[in-house]
């Protein structure tokens, strides 16, 4: 029976049909996780339409985004732990049955006022919690030397908040309101049937014996579960601060029509999602520790050039979509960084965790931006924030996070 960290060049001689079978679940495990987030995501592009014909205030137009946001994000942590204990074979068909009831409600019922919005937001989130099934899932059909780059591939799997982006409100204009919702929720239910027929949990899983509440605190007092978690709130955050608030920078700070500068968000979120199997592959070669130190000074030179508000063409441009790469990159780093450290029965908890945090980063920068705006009319402070900020991850990668890989793998301290 193949190991999950058996040489790969051992899988070719014996066992290719069970290594090649690795990829074919990393794949639909990936098409599951963008389903997932096309769904989670569905909310957001229709806020405005909401606020208008609901006379929502500013505020509440944000709650009804932020709801199924910090649901799916907090929602990763018990799904992680339970991914350790079922395995991704009942998982991922049981998130994604379970995320076609609240697109079906939203879709047909609940759209009329914000109370319904917000019942129905609430159980979308568990569409975001697909992310931390994945992982751990993926995670154990590869060996530790590849699982850089197939975590990172899985990753990608976050573009499916762009189809909702891309899609939604032209099906809305052409068909009508429950018409994106009645396609995602036929989406989902054939990965639902998909994924219960074909999907299966990695030969000699480890599966953990401990009761949920026990393994969730034991989680939480491994270093990597905290290292891993404020290196994510900071790239993965940032990435997920920039896809929201990207097009009112771009409006207020550059004058740029709506709809120009949502194109040009489409394109730093589309940078940073190709790039985030590179971070992982790029691990797998040269340690995530190099990666993320390599990736969070890039960040910190982009932020500053960018806080001196240069023109946008080609200056400002370049300075944001080196960004994009580098926060793509270091997003799949901090998982290679997972796989690394963490032990093999406890990947999707401590997943679930540092998805919670990723999730939850991206919220902070979008207030504290628009708060100075308001307040001084210039986003310089907010960009210089974003340096400090990664100048501190970038030390605290060279320092805390290099010696506990250097503790775990001391013949290769500089990985």
């Amino acid at each position: 029976m193949l190991q999950p960290s058996r040489n790969p060049n051992d899988v070719s001689a014996g066992d290719a049909s069970v290594f090649g079978r690795a990829w074919l679940m990393l794949t639909l495990a990936t098409v599951g996780f963008a389903v997932n987030f096309w769904a989670w995501a569905l909310l957001s592009p229709l806020g405005p339409r909401f606020k208008d014909s609901l006379a929502l205030t500013s505020f509440e137009q944000s709650l009804l985004v932020a709801v199924p946001v910090v649901v799916g994000s907090l929602g990763r942590i018990p799904v992680g732990a339970l991914t350790d204990r079922l395995g991704g074979r009942v998982m991922f068909p049981a998130v994604s049955a379970a995320t076609v009831v609240p697109v079906l409600y939203l879709g047909l019922a609940g759209h009329s006022s914000l109370a319904a919005l917000l019942v129905g937001g609430f159980f979308l989130g568990i569409g975001g919690t697909a992310f931390a099934v994945g992982v751990p899932f993926v995670n154990q059909w590869f060996p530790p030397e590849r699982r850089g780059l197939a975590i990172g591939i899985f990753g990608a799997g976050m573009g499916g908040t762009a189809i909702s982006a891309l899609t939604t409100v032209k099906l809305v204009d052409a068909h009508g309101m429950a018409n994106p919702f009645l396609i995602t929720a036929a989406a989902l239910a054939a990965y639902a049937v998909i994924a219960a027929l074909v999907l299966r949990d990695a030969p000699g899983r480890t599966v953990p014996t401990e009761p949920l509440p026990r393994r969730l605190a034991d989680t939480l007092r491994l270093g990597v579960t905290w290292q891993a978690s404020a290196l994510y709130a900071v790239t993965f955050g940032g990435y997920v601060a920039f896809s929201v608030y990207l097009p009112t920078y771009l409006k207020n700070g550059y004058g740029l029509t709506q709809a120009d500068a949502a194109n040009r968000m489409a394109g730093f979120v589309l940078l940073a999602v190709l790039m985030r199997p590179v971070g992982g592959w790029l691990s797998d070669r040269m340690g995530p520790v190099r990666v993320l130190g390599g990736t969070l000074a890039v960040v910190l030179a982009g932020a500053f050039v960018q806080s001196l508000t240069p023109s946008l063409a080609p200056v400002g441009t370049t300075a944001f979509l080196t960004m994009a790469a580098a926060l793509g990159a270091a997003s799949g780093a901090v998982f290679a960084l997972v796989a690394l450290l963490a032990p093999e029965n406890r990947v999707g908890s401590v997943t679930g965790v540092v998805g919670a945090a990723g999730g939850l980063g991206g919220f902070v920068p979008p207030l504290v931006m628009g708060s100075l705006y308001g307040a001084y009319g210039s986003y310089t402070i907010g960009l210089v924030l974003l340096g400090v900020v990664a100048a501190a991850a970038l030390t605290f990668t060279g320092t805390g996070v290099r010696h506990s890989v250097s503790r775990r793998m001391p013949t290769a301290s500089s990985h």
